[in-house]
């Protein structure tokens, strides 16, 4: 659990609160089901559209990272090369074939396929970089989806109060509903920006940071397979992946 995340998007949500009740409002008036379907549906919706299904799916399954991100470790990678290294330095490179079915990671599973295979070690870094580029640029337009919501829910949150306010004209006859209704349709503004700018913008960073360590660890991995691949002694390879900051 990422801790940081969870604690960052009850403290931005409480000081809201909190001063909507230090302003002498009631918190109750912030809660309005219509604004909320609205400015959410209408988002949702605009970024449906501009993207295609599978990077829409792609944005919605990376959303987890926000509070689960992804569990592999530097430390972690250093002890799984190194200990391949062993490996492959007492038994051969194809003692390593037993390790593939352990592996749950689909592009580890390959280099260690290609290294198995007797790939050559130049040829294996082409082959796994190329890999990498590919995974990154489309982890990369999964994220830009919330990023993309984060531009759309404030004009929607305006368009949502725009309809307000047309009720509101709609009621003119009456002057005891006009302060309640305007309250009430400038509702979908908050709810446009306060959710651009806590949850839809921070979560498309966060998953952008997050994409970046994984390729860096990637890159790692490739280093380290490519040492194996040369036969680098495992205190030489362990000394270069620590090298990395990730």
């Amino acid at each position: 659990m990422d801790s940081i995340s969870l604690i960052g998007l009850v403290l931005g949500l409480a000081a809201i609160l909190i001063g909507q009740v230090l302003e002498g409002g009631h918190i109750s008036s912030l809660i309005q089901p219509t604004a909320f379907l609205i400015v959410i549906g209408g988002t949702l919706g605009a970024v449906m559209l501009q993207s295609p299904l599978r990077v829409f799916q792609d944005g919605m399954r990376m959303a987890k990272w926000i509070f689960v991100p992804p569990a592999l470790t530097h430390a972690q990678l250093i002890d799984q090369v190194v200990g391949w290294s062993h490996v492959a330095r007492r038994e051969g490179l194809l003692a390593l074939e037993n390790q593939i079915g352990t592996i749950a990671d689909s592009f580890t599973q390959k280099g260690i396929q290609l290294l198995v295979d007797g790939v050559e070690p130049d040829r294996l870094r082409d082959v796994m970089e190329v890999e990498i580029g590919a995974w990154e640029s489309r982890m990369k337009l999964g994220a830009k989806i919330w990023e993309a919501a984060g531009g759309y829910a404030p004009t929607i949150g305006i368009l949502g109060a725009v309809m307000g306010l047309i009720h509101v004209m709609e009621n003119l006859t009456d002057p005891s509903k006009l302060g309640a209704g305007i309250a009430v349709a400038f509702v979908a503004t908050i709810y446009g920006v306060g959710s651009a700018n806590l949850v839809f913008l921070p979560m498309a960073k966060k998953l952008q940071a997050h994409v970046a360590r994984m390729v860096s660890l990637r890159e790692m991995l490739v280093d380290g397979l490519v040492g194996i691949a040369n036969g680098d002694n495992p205190r030489i390879i362990e000394s270069r992946l620590q090298g990395y900051d990730v």
